[in-house]
């Protein structure tokens, strides 16, 4: 089985976003008549009013504000929330920086209702083009729905590209092949925060990848069987900056795959755009791990760089697939563990904290 390698992130390109969003400003009432001889007279002021946050439904049928996503995105004001009517709906969702608070939303809570969808490879369409969703808006929720690429082998092809801090994904499905959910915040040292809760990943190569500070917890994470008896891929490529602690953390999680046992590696050694200091971190702990999982080569080398250049443990893992104490699966004590737990993957210097 051949995998693609990895192309080279240098940078986070921006592509244009027109923010088409706010409706017009009204005028003050002027509640007397009083009132209106003082303002006129310039010796009363009139505060500007404040704009109230959007709330817009999105529905294939019509039935609603806007029938695509895209639309309502861009009407929508920051902090505004967007419903959407279970459907399937085609095409790239961009999420503007502009719209920071923003909350899309499958409007009956069970995620595979409400479908977004996308084929394009990084192959034609670069990292940004390939993504089905392309989230640059930080605080944002997406919730009770599904976002996959449906390209399949042949090409790196993103179903979510998140690249805003203090992100939630929860109950969410993300559906992929090569590089489903990237998390990058540019080079350099400062990060972006994700936090995944109770949903669904899948993927066969490299489908959990980025620089970012990343929990993804409860969720049940499923590498693709794609008929090899020996390499049936990788979950994660981490390419944590070296002056970062914390990467990728999965908690609390299932991995599982109908794949041969011991043919899929943990993860591989990204170093991004062949940067010495791209020291990726990967902790798999508290979770159920099946017998997929390799137990020699759980961690992988990458382009020339030896796993052991990486920092992957794991910690109070079960299941098949769970570490029988080979010294390819290092594990983490417990009195190292009480520091990297989802809190403090999330903190930052804000001490913002999602965790359920």
């Amino acid at each position: 089985m051949f995998f693609y390698h990895r192309k080279a992130l240098t940078h986070r390109s921006h592509p244009p976003c027109r923010d088409l969003a706010l409706s017009e400003r009204k005028s003050p009432m002027v509640r007397t008549a009083a009132a209106a001889v003082l303002v006129t007279a310039g010796l009363l002021a009139v505060p500007e009013p404040a704009f109230a946050a959007t709330s817009f439904t999105v529905a294939t049928d019509g039935s609603g504000n806007y029938t695509t996503i895209q639309a309502a995105v861009a009407a929508s004001s920051a902090s505004g929330v967007i419903t959407i009517k279970a459907g399937t709906y085609y095409g790239q969702v961009q999420i503007p920086a502009s719209k920071s608070g923003i909350t899309l939303q499958g409007a009956t809570g069970t995620s595979g209702d409400v479908i977004i969808t996308g084929n394009v490879p990084q192959s034609t369409g670069g990292v940004t083009g390939s993504a089905t969703v392309y989230n640059l808006a930080p605080n944002s929720t997406i919730k009770g729905l599904t976002m996959q690429n449906t390209y399949g082998a042949g090409s790196q092809a993103l179903a979510l590209y998140a690249a805003g801090d203090r992100q939630v994904y929860r109950n969410v499905q993300m559906k992929g092949y090569q590089d489903t959910f990237l998390s990058w915040g540019g080079t350099g040292t400062s990060q972006i925060r994700q936090y995944v809760y109770k949903s669904y990943i899948s993927g066969a190569v490299d489908f959990i990848y980025g620089n970012g500070a990343v929990v993804i917890d409860s969720t049940t994470i499923e590498s693709l069987n794609i008929g090899s008896s020996s390499n049936n891929g990788y979950v994660t490529a981490a390419a944590t900056d070296d002056s970062n602690p914390y990467g990728f953390l999965i908690t609390r999680s299932v991995l599982k795959s109908a794949a041969a046992a011991q043919t899929v590696a943990l993860g591989r050694c990204w170093h991004a755009g062949n940067a010495a200091d791209a020291i990726g971190q990967v902790l798999v702990r508290d979770s159920t791990i099946g017998g997929h999982i390799r137990q020699a080569g759980a961690w992988q080398d990458m382009s020339g760089w030896s796993w052991r250049t990486c920092r992957f443990n794991e910690y109070n893992n079960t299941g098949a697939g769970a570490t029988t104490g080979t010294s390819d699966r290092p594990q983490m004590s417990a009195s190292t563990a009480a520091n990297y737990t989802a809190q403090k993957y999330l903190a930052g210097s804000d001490g913002w904290n999602p965790v359920q």
